[in-house]
């Protein structure tokens, strides 16, 4: 395989990737920092094809990435091919409002193939490959420059060894006809709603004790504030306000602004500066949270008493054994929501009850739940058994 030296100059870029497009597929791998800002920061993009490699510097003085750009998103034609790539995913959609597709992340992949529900790159390659990879530049400062020779083949080696286990995953899948149960993951984690920030949501990432619609309506006010001040300021919302002092102005809502200076976790500051002015203003606005807005009382177990969590328990036992006897990651298998709503006698819209989730899971829920299947211990291991 051909390593190119570090991209930094437009006509490069494009002569490279206008090759790698005829590619049928392209391993994509990103560096970035986010510690200190509320937008991820790009600091490198690497990209490889079976015959050639090249590490992408997006911060080079009038590097247009405009063909980079394109290829991951506007060409269909091409699969891109990640690891545990939500972040990855999540930087491309921030400059171009669109994801990747069709793409291909190895992380599920393994799932269904049965080596656990988040093996890491390192891992992954080791069992493929039997590579051991040197992890001495993992923690690189990739925003600082110039980037050494050992900090850029460490960062092409995150493609450069993806592009030779996909086709060897691939294979393994279509040998176990386990290829189809991937995609609808695959076209979940493409979905771009999954990386839109949205100020009006942000209040649900907050944790709150209260239910009451006062009190959430002023908590959502006060986390779109708070998502907006960050955006405006790249900053993380850690840095803003911490979620415990938001959730503590929401139950507590100040008087005024003089009021802000005795709110633990602010600074005395904000009862005079422009940012307590704005927050008071956010608070001013709230409305309560409508009726339909409001959460369930225990999101995990919708409806369930104490039978009901009972019965989510043995679900969740017999999905224990399904992964085992399968060799498949319970987590693709089935969300915790899925098996709660399933005791509850949700039976409709779960995805464990459609597709090759039902053959190899949905069906034996039900007939648990509906006391057609029972767990029995033969020679030591738990089985299931098929009632009269």
């Amino acid at each position: 395989m051909q390593i190119h030296p570090l991209i930094t100059d437009s006509k490069t870029l494009a002569s490279f990737c206008a090759r790698i497009a005829k590619s049928p597929y392209i391993a994509i791998d990103t560096e970035f920092m986010r510690e200190n800002s509320y937008w991820p920061d790009l600091c490198l993009v690497q990209v490889a094809d079976e015959h050639e490699a090249a590490a992408i510097d997006p911060k080079a003085p009038g590097l247009d990435l405009s063909p980079l750009l394109d290829l991951m998103v506007d060409n269909e034609d091409v699969l891109k091919v990640f690891h545990a790539g939500g972040q990855d995913l999540e930087i491309i959609y921030n400059l171009t409002g669109k994801t990747p597709h069709p793409l291909f992340d190895t992380q599920i992949a393994a799932m269904a193939l049965g080596l656990g529900e988040q093996i890491g790159y390192g891992n992954l390659v080791d069992a493929w490959l039997g590579v051991q990879l040197d992890k001495g530049a993992r923690f690189t400062d990739w925003a600082r420059r110039p980037l050494d020779k050992r900090q850029i083949d460490y960062a092409i080696g995150d493609v450069t060894y993806l592009i030779q286990i996909f086709p060897k995953m691939l294979e393994e899948l279509r040998r176990t006809g386990r290829g189809d149960w991937l995609d609808q993951e695959m076209e979940r984690i493409s979905d771009p709603s999954n990386y839109e920030n949205k100020p009006d949501e942000a209040w649900q990432r907050v944790r709150i004790a209260s239910r009451k619609a006062d009190v959430l309506g002023r908590l959502k006010a006060l986390a779109a504030w708070r998502e907006m001040e960050a955006q405006d300021k790249n900053l993380p919302r850690g840095r803003i306000v911490k979620d415990e002092t938001l959730a503590d102005i929401a139950s507590h809502p100040p008087r005024t602004q003089e009021d802000l200076g005795k709110v633990r976790g602010l600074s005395a500051t904000w009862k005079t500066n422009d940012i307590g002015n704005r927050l008071m203003l956010a608070l001013a606005s709230h409305t309560p949270l409508a009726k339909e807005e409001m959460p369930e009382r225990d999101p995990k177990r919708p409806g369930l008493g104490k039978d009901g969590a009972l019965v989510a328990d043995l679900l969740k036992l017999l999905l224990k054994i399904r992964s085992r006897d399968i060799n498949v990651a319970a987590r693709l298998i089935a969300r915790s929501d899925d098996i709660d709503a399933l005791a509850a006698g949700v039976r409709e819209d779960l995805s464990i009850l459609e597709g090759w989730r039902y053959e190899q899971f949905g069906r034996d829920a039900v007939d648990l739940v509906e006391g057609r299947l029972a767990f029995a211990v033969r020679n030591g291991r738990l089985k299931m058994t098929r009632t009269q």
